[in-house]
């Protein structure tokens, strides 16, 4: 019987490193909605779509996003940046692909005297590019969602 995938399966990428992360959530918020015609359902219709990205690292993780930012002059200057989430156990593989996504800092100081837990960051993102997220090299966005957008 094979291992069962959990989050110690995975390793996350991000700005060309493996970055070893406490806690990640990347959540799609797809507006679709049912239509209506005298109050019956009769179809629906494609609604706006967005990707938010949380991830909570140690300080030691954290440098390489500090790193990043010393790079670019700045935490807002970090240009979008393709993340990943990827687990392999020798049977089953399983990838998520988050593309152009831009961060923002979210807790930078979280102090608990009482805990010995390590010092965490949050960082939140938002997908920006049209490519959007792939999940096992299928994309979440139909071709006429990215009509006129991908050349």
């Amino acid at each position: 019987m094979t291992a069962r995938f959990s989050g110690r399966s995975f390793d996350t990428t991000l700005f060309g490193e493996f970055v070893h992360v406490k806690n990640a959530t990347a959540t799609i918020n797809d507006e679709s909605a049912a239509a209506f015609t005298r109050g019956v359902t009769d179809g629906y219709t494609d609604g706006k779509v967005s990707c938010d990205v949380e991830i909570e690292l140690d300080l030691n993780q954290f440098r390489k996003i500090h790193k990043a930012a010393k790079s670019a002059g700045s935490y807002r200057g970090i240009k979008p940046d393709d993340l990943l989430f990827y687990a392999n156990n020798g049977v089953d593989e399983d990838k998520v692909e988050l593309f152009g996504v831009k961060w923002v800092l979210a807790d930078i100081v979280g102090i608990d005297p009482d805990s010995a837990d390590l010092s965490t960051r949050k960082i939140k993102g938002f997908v920006t590019s049209p490519l959007f997220v792939n999940i096992n090299g299928t994309p979440y966005l139909d071709k006429n969602d990215t009509r006129g957008l991908l050349s």
